[in-house]
């Protein structure tokens, strides 16, 4: 559900001009947003199809006490989109990956509320075993790791932990990953498994 207040980015209204044709039959992201260029109003269907999983995004890096930042990361992501859609690969379908890095990007401004977020969540105590037994282990033992990990995640830099959280919580494949920052799929590689040893080592000595 989006979040109140969080509305499209203003375009200007234009008409098709007569007899012009727009890529009927081509649904894409790709192809709306060349679509866009003749009329700018068409932007605003990027917004609707994915507004929500941005935010939710920026919503879940940030923290649910920082809603109204996350819904300026939202609505900043789509503004820089729109100015910057010329420059698009109208080879790649899906624009996920390309807002996914803008929205990283913005995120990455805001690195003190992340930081801080994720060392409150490290300060706190572990939900203590009440004993029922439907609580699985596994529960249990996500629930004890909980505050290591995000003391771990706090200790990444910015650019090991916006290339982790894609892979793992926007759940962008190595080739999208890539795209979306702007790095060769190598690079991709190499920093994912530096990154989670960090993160192993970390959680081992913690």
């Amino acid at each position: 559900m989006r979040p109140a207040g969080l509305e499209r980015p203003p375009s200007p209204r234009t008409s098709p001009a007569a007899g012009e044709r727009d890529d009927a039959g081509d649904d894409s992201d790709a192809a709306l947003i060349e679509r866009s260029l003749r009329h700018p109003e068409v932007f605003s269907g990027l917004f609707d199809r994915h507004a929500d999983e941005i935010h939710a995004y920026a919503a879940r890096r940030l923290g649910p006490d920082e809603v109204a930042v996350a819904d300026d990361v939202t609505a900043e992501t789509f503004l820089v989109a729109f100015k910057k859609r010329k420059r698009y690969d109208a080879t790649r379908a899906d624009a996920r990956p390309w807002l996914y890095g803008i929205a990283s990007r913005l995120i990455a401004g805001h690195r003190r509320t992340e930081v801080r977020r994720l060392r409150a969540l490290a300060r706190q105590a572990p939900e203590p075993d009440d004993g029922f037994e439907e609580r699985s282990a596994e529960r249990v033992s996500a629930q004890r790791l909980r505050p290591r990990l995000a003391a771990a995640l706090a200790a990444l830099s910015a650019a090991e932990r916006n290339l982790l959280l894609l892979v793992a919580w926007a759940e962008l494949s190595y080739e999208d990953a890539a795209a979306a920052l702007g790095i060769p799929i190598g690079t991709v590689r190499s920093r994912l498994s530096r990154t989670r040893t960090k993160i192993r080592r970390f959680l081992e000595e913690a």
